[in-house]
């Protein structure tokens, strides 16, 4: 219970959390339902096979795979962004999707510490929601910034701020803490002068990791009373 006293004698910060490879691992649905969407408008299997995804925008991903294959953006982003919720919903109910380790602890004690807690994901909002559903994560979160506010993950910070905002609470960038895997996760936070956590749980190693700015590295969030401390010292 120390911990907790001692946090709750700090300021609140707003701790925003990526979803892919840091909350969870979708076991290969989210590529599955691009690849599926894609061949369904454009009957071209493996669309997105050799574009990288770790930290990029929904739409940003679906727009280079549109420009890979020659494909205007007009009306087809829609569609695909329409027909690839659609397989989601199937895609996310696999046997290799999975939650990240202490990460249900660590969201539970954040909450037990009336700490506000949020989403910064490319993700769709729809698709964040279906991919944290099998988890019962959606409870955790009253909002956050998606990669369907805005194609540029650097400009989401300001948007779930302002978005909690209207919820009641006040933040400036520098009262934010983003916890993701990749290097694109430390970037959107540095570039507001954000606090960033990087786990080493998702493509990118500790190693890796080290090398951005990030304030924290950590192999994973699994010693939740450690991670909760570090967070009530940044």
């Amino acid at each position: 219970m120390g911990i907790i006293k001692n946090m709750n004698k700090t300021k609140k910060k707003l701790i925003l959390f990526d979803i892919d490879g840091t909350l969870i691992t979708a076991g290969g649905a989210g590529t599955r339902s691009l690849n599926l969407a894609f061949h369904a408008l454009f009957n071209i299997e493996d669309a997105f096979n050799g574009i990288t995804m770790a930290g990029k925008t929904d739409i940003q991903i679906i727009k280079e795979g549109l420009g890979t294959h020659g494909f205007s953006m007009d009306g087809n982003v829609k569609k695909m962004t329409e027909i690839y919720l659609h397989f989601l919903q199937n895609e996310i109910n696999n046997p290799m999707k999975k939650i990240k380790p202490g990460i249900k602890e660590a969201l539970d004690l954040l909450r037990t510490m009336e700490m506000p807690i949020g989403l910064l994901t490319g993700n769709l909002e729809g698709g964040a929601r279906i991919k944290l559903d099998p988890f019962r994560l959606n409870e955790y979160f009253i909002d956050g910034a998606f990669g369907s506010d805005h194609e540029d993950r650097d400009e989401l910070l300001p948007i779930a701020i302002e978005k909690f905002s209207r919820k009641g609470f006040s933040f400036i960038p520098k009262e934010c803490i983003v916890v993701g895997d990749t290097p694109r996760d430390v970037r959107c936070a540095k570039v507001h002068g954000a606090r960033c956590i990087a786990v080493a749980t998702g493509p990118y190693s500790k190693e890796d990791l080290l090398t951005t700015e990030a304030d924290i590295v950590l192999d994973s969030l699994i010693e939740t009373e450690k991670v909760v401390n570090l967070l009530g010292k940044l």
